[in-house]
Protein backbone atom coordinates (compact mmCIF):
# COMPACT_ATOMS: atom_id res chain seq x y z
CA UNK A 1 0.00 0.00 0.00
CA UNK A 2 1.76 3.12 -1.20
CA UNK A 3 2.15 5.98 1.48
CA UNK A 4 -0.57 8.37 -0.89
CA UNK A 5 -3.24 5.57 -0.84
CA UNK A 6 -2.90 5.30 3.35
CA UNK A 7 -3.10 9.14 3.50
CA UNK A 8 -5.82 9.28 1.14
CA UNK A 9 -7.63 6.19 3.37
CA UNK A 10 -6.81 8.67 6.50
CA UNK A 11 -8.12 11.59 5.63
CA UNK A 12 -11.85 9.98 4.61
CA UNK A 13 -11.83 8.19 8.62
CA UNK A 14 -14.17 9.69 10.62
CA UNK A 15 -12.76 11.56 13.60
CA UNK A 16 -13.41 9.98 17.17
CA UNK A 17 -15.41 11.79 19.64
CA UNK A 18 -15.73 10.49 23.12
CA UNK A 19 -19.32 10.05 24.59
CA UNK A 20 -20.95 12.73 25.93
CA UNK A 21 -21.23 12.61 30.33
CA UNK A 22 -24.65 11.39 31.65
CA UNK A 23 -26.23 14.99 33.07
CA UNK A 24 -26.96 12.94 36.34
CA UNK A 25 -23.11 12.73 36.80
CA UNK A 26 -21.73 15.73 35.91
CA UNK A 27 -21.56 16.72 39.65
CA UNK A 28 -18.74 13.78 39.97
CA UNK A 29 -16.85 15.87 37.38
CA UNK A 30 -14.85 15.08 34.24
CA UNK A 31 -14.23 11.33 33.92
CA UNK A 32 -10.96 10.48 32.82
CA UNK A 33 -10.15 7.89 30.33
CA UNK A 34 -7.24 5.46 30.86
CA UNK A 35 -7.03 5.69 34.60
CA UNK A 36 -10.51 5.22 35.28
CA UNK A 37 -10.82 2.54 33.48
CA UNK A 38 -7.98 0.88 34.94
CA UNK A 39 -9.58 1.44 38.77
CA UNK A 40 -13.24 0.24 36.97
CA UNK A 41 -10.79 -3.02 35.79
CA UNK A 42 -9.10 -2.90 39.05
CA UNK A 43 -12.22 -3.10 41.57
CA UNK A 44 -14.07 -5.68 39.41
CA UNK A 45 -11.11 -7.91 39.70
CA UNK A 46 -10.69 -7.75 43.41
CA UNK A 47 -14.26 -8.54 44.13
CA UNK A 48 -14.41 -11.60 41.75
CA UNK A 49 -11.30 -12.71 43.59
CA UNK A 50 -13.19 -11.71 46.81
CA UNK A 51 -16.39 -14.02 45.54
CA UNK A 52 -14.15 -17.00 44.02
CA UNK A 53 -12.24 -16.91 48.22
CA UNK A 54 -15.69 -16.87 49.38
CA UNK A 55 -17.29 -20.11 47.19
CA UNK A 56 -14.19 -21.59 48.17
CA UNK A 57 -14.43 -21.34 51.83
CA UNK A 58 -19.02 -22.22 51.66
CA UNK A 59 -17.29 -25.63 49.84
CA UNK A 60 -15.03 -26.69 52.12
CA UNK A 61 -16.87 -25.89 55.38
CA UNK A 62 -18.10 -28.76 57.45
CA UNK A 63 -22.13 -29.06 57.05
CA UNK A 64 -22.46 -29.70 61.11
CA UNK A 65 -20.26 -26.81 62.40
CA UNK A 66 -21.61 -24.95 64.89
CA UNK A 67 -21.03 -21.74 66.19
CA UNK A 68 -23.04 -19.46 68.98
CA UNK A 69 -23.64 -16.74 66.43
CA UNK A 70 -25.73 -18.82 64.72
CA UNK A 71 -28.48 -18.49 67.46
CA UNK A 72 -27.12 -15.27 68.56
CA UNK A 73 -27.69 -13.20 65.59
CA UNK A 74 -30.81 -12.11 63.53
CA UNK A 75 -31.31 -10.02 60.18
CA UNK A 76 -33.94 -7.12 61.75
CA UNK A 77 -35.43 -4.97 58.30
CA UNK A 78 -32.20 -5.83 56.47
CA UNK A 79 -29.82 -4.74 59.50
CA UNK A 80 -27.48 -8.05 61.13
CA UNK A 81 -28.12 -7.62 64.49
CA UNK A 82 -26.45 -9.74 67.43
CA UNK A 83 -28.84 -10.52 70.67
CA UNK A 84 -27.05 -9.87 73.87
CA UNK A 85 -27.28 -12.20 76.39
CA UNK A 86 -29.67 -11.45 79.34
CA UNK A 87 -27.96 -11.77 82.59
CA UNK A 88 -29.86 -14.68 84.74
CA UNK A 89 -29.87 -13.33 88.34
CA UNK A 90 -31.91 -14.89 90.69
CA UNK A 91 -34.08 -13.03 93.24
CA UNK A 92 -31.67 -14.40 95.90
CA UNK A 93 -28.31 -12.79 94.36
CA UNK A 94 -30.28 -9.63 93.80
CA UNK A 95 -31.41 -9.06 96.99
CA UNK A 96 -27.37 -9.41 98.45
CA UNK A 97 -26.36 -7.11 95.46
CA UNK A 98 -28.84 -4.67 97.18
CA UNK A 99 -27.33 -5.78 100.77
CA UNK A 100 -24.34 -4.51 99.25
CA UNK A 101 -25.06 -1.25 97.44
CA UNK A 102 -26.98 -0.31 100.73
CA UNK A 103 -23.90 -1.07 102.99
CA UNK A 104 -21.06 1.07 100.83
CA UNK A 105 -23.68 3.99 101.33
CA UNK A 106 -24.30 3.80 104.27
CA UNK A 107 -20.43 3.78 105.38
CA UNK A 108 -19.95 6.93 103.42
CA UNK A 109 -23.15 8.59 105.10
CA UNK A 110 -21.39 7.68 108.30
CA UNK A 111 -17.95 8.81 107.26
CA UNK A 112 -19.59 11.82 106.13
CA UNK A 113 -21.72 12.25 109.41
CA UNK A 114 -17.95 12.41 111.30
CA UNK A 115 -16.47 15.26 109.05
CA UNK A 116 -20.05 17.14 109.59
CA UNK A 117 -19.50 16.71 113.88
CA UNK A 118 -15.82 17.62 112.96
CA UNK A 119 -16.77 20.91 111.76
CA UNK A 120 -19.69 21.71 113.61
CA UNK A 121 -17.03 21.82 116.82
CA UNK A 122 -14.55 23.65 114.91
CA UNK A 123 -16.54 26.50 113.93
CA UNK A 124 -18.41 26.29 117.20
CA UNK A 125 -21.53 27.27 115.18
CA UNK A 126 -21.11 30.80 115.04
CA UNK A 127 -22.58 32.96 112.54
CA UNK A 128 -20.83 33.49 109.15
CA UNK A 129 -20.24 37.10 107.64
CA UNK A 130 -23.55 37.22 105.14
CA UNK A 131 -26.03 35.26 106.93
CA UNK A 132 -28.75 35.92 108.55
CA UNK A 133 -28.39 38.17 111.36
CA UNK A 134 -29.13 36.37 115.02
CA UNK A 135 -31.34 38.45 117.30
CA UNK A 136 -30.93 39.10 121.20
CA UNK A 137 -34.25 40.10 122.80
CA UNK A 138 -34.20 41.59 125.99
CA UNK A 139 -37.56 42.11 128.05
CA UNK A 140 -38.81 45.35 129.67
CA UNK A 141 -41.40 45.85 132.47
CA UNK A 142 -42.18 49.50 131.07
CA UNK A 143 -41.84 52.02 128.02
CA UNK A 144 -39.41 54.46 129.96
CA UNK A 145 -36.78 51.21 130.51
CA UNK A 146 -37.25 50.82 126.71
CA UNK A 147 -36.03 54.40 125.78
CA UNK A 148 -33.45 54.71 128.19
CA UNK A 149 -31.84 51.10 127.66
CA UNK A 150 -28.15 51.03 127.31
CA UNK A 151 -27.05 47.54 125.51
CA UNK A 152 -23.64 48.00 126.91
CA UNK A 153 -24.10 48.92 130.38
CA UNK A 154 -26.72 46.06 130.07
CA UNK A 155 -23.84 43.60 128.77
CA UNK A 156 -21.24 45.15 130.69
CA UNK A 157 -19.17 45.45 128.23
CA UNK A 158 -17.47 48.85 126.04
CA UNK A 159 -19.15 50.19 123.64
CA UNK A 160 -16.68 49.31 120.94
CA UNK A 161 -17.25 45.29 121.78
CA UNK A 162 -21.08 45.19 121.33
CA UNK A 163 -21.35 44.32 117.89
CA UNK A 164 -19.23 41.08 118.87
CA UNK A 165 -21.35 38.01 119.20
CA UNK A 166 -19.16 36.18 120.34
CA UNK A 167 -15.41 36.86 122.56
CA UNK A 168 -17.26 39.98 124.06
CA UNK A 169 -15.17 40.50 127.12
CA UNK A 170 -16.72 42.19 130.35
CA UNK A 171 -15.61 45.44 131.82
CA UNK A 172 -13.99 43.61 134.57
CA UNK A 173 -12.38 40.88 131.98
CA UNK A 174 -10.76 44.29 130.14
CA UNK A 175 -9.10 45.39 133.88
CA UNK A 176 -7.45 42.45 134.32
CA UNK A 177 -6.31 41.81 130.36
CA UNK A 178 -6.17 42.63 127.13
CA UNK A 179 -8.46 42.13 124.36
CA UNK A 180 -7.13 38.62 123.32
CA UNK A 181 -7.84 37.79 119.18
CA UNK A 182 -7.25 40.23 116.28
CA UNK A 183 -8.57 43.39 116.94
CA UNK A 184 -6.90 45.16 113.10
CA UNK A 185 -10.27 45.50 110.80
CA UNK A 186 -8.35 43.64 107.77
CA UNK A 187 -7.12 40.65 109.83
CA UNK A 188 -11.12 40.10 111.14
CA UNK A 189 -12.56 40.71 107.40
CA UNK A 190 -10.14 37.71 106.88
CA UNK A 191 -10.96 35.72 109.36
CA UNK A 192 -14.54 36.31 108.52
CA UNK A 193 -14.53 35.39 104.82
CA UNK A 194 -13.01 32.36 106.38
CA UNK A 195 -15.13 31.20 108.34
CA UNK A 196 -17.96 32.13 105.81
CA UNK A 197 -15.88 29.52 103.52
CA UNK A 198 -16.42 26.79 106.60
CA UNK A 199 -19.48 27.39 107.04
CA UNK A 200 -20.27 26.89 102.91
CA UNK A 201 -18.13 23.66 103.25
CA UNK A 202 -20.22 22.18 106.25
CA UNK A 203 -23.61 22.91 104.68
CA UNK A 204 -22.53 21.02 101.35
CA UNK A 205 -21.86 17.98 104.05
CA UNK A 206 -25.34 18.28 105.36
CA UNK A 207 -27.12 18.37 101.50
CA UNK A 208 -24.65 15.68 100.60
CA UNK A 209 -25.50 13.32 103.70
CA UNK A 210 -29.19 13.95 103.26
CA UNK A 211 -28.81 13.40 99.64
CA UNK A 212 -26.91 9.56 100.69
CA UNK A 213 -30.17 9.02 103.07
CA UNK A 214 -32.61 9.20 101.04
CA UNK A 215 -30.40 7.18 98.15
CA UNK A 216 -30.38 4.61 101.14
CA UNK A 217 -34.01 4.55 101.65
CA UNK A 218 -34.37 4.12 97.59
CA UNK A 219 -32.42 0.98 97.73
CA UNK A 220 -33.54 -0.45 100.51
CA UNK A 221 -37.44 -0.03 98.96
CA UNK A 222 -36.13 -1.40 95.77
CA UNK A 223 -34.66 -4.42 97.86
CA UNK A 224 -38.13 -5.24 99.42
CA UNK A 225 -39.90 -4.95 96.01
CA UNK A 226 -38.37 -8.03 94.91
CA UNK A 227 -40.35 -9.95 97.55
CA UNK A 228 -43.34 -11.90 96.27
CA UNK A 229 -45.71 -10.18 98.33
CA UNK A 230 -49.13 -8.29 97.17
CA UNK A 231 -48.53 -4.62 97.57
CA UNK A 232 -49.69 -0.96 97.13
CA UNK A 233 -48.10 2.38 96.13
CA UNK A 234 -49.41 4.90 98.78
CA UNK A 235 -47.10 7.55 97.87
CA UNK A 236 -44.77 8.48 94.53
CA UNK A 237 -40.95 8.18 94.61
CA UNK A 238 -39.74 12.06 94.36
CA UNK A 239 -36.32 13.25 94.83
CA UNK A 240 -36.28 13.85 98.14
CA UNK A 241 -37.58 10.80 99.26
CA UNK A 242 -38.46 7.39 97.98
CA UNK A 243 -41.86 5.63 97.11
CA UNK A 244 -44.27 4.54 99.50
CA UNK A 245 -45.66 0.79 99.58
CA UNK A 246 -48.07 -1.07 101.54
CA UNK A 247 -47.42 -4.74 101.92
CA UNK A 248 -50.18 -7.57 102.49
CA UNK A 249 -49.65 -8.44 106.33
CA UNK A 250 -48.24 -12.57 106.18
CA UNK A 251 -47.68 -14.92 108.99
CA UNK A 252 -44.39 -16.03 109.32
CA UNK A 253 -44.33 -19.45 110.47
Amino acid sequence: MSAAFRKAAKARQRPHRERAQPAARTKLGLLEKKKDYRLRAHDYHKKQNALRALQKKALDKNPDEFYFKMIRAEVKDGVHVIKQPKDEITPEQMKLMRTQDIKYVEMKRVAEAKKIERLKAELHLLDAAGSAAGRHLFFMDTKREVREFDIAAHLDTVPELVDRVYNRPTIATLQREAVKGPTDPAHLKKLAQQRKNQYDLLRQRIEREKAMFVISQKIQTRKDLLDKTHKVKVKKETTTGPAIYKFKFQRKR
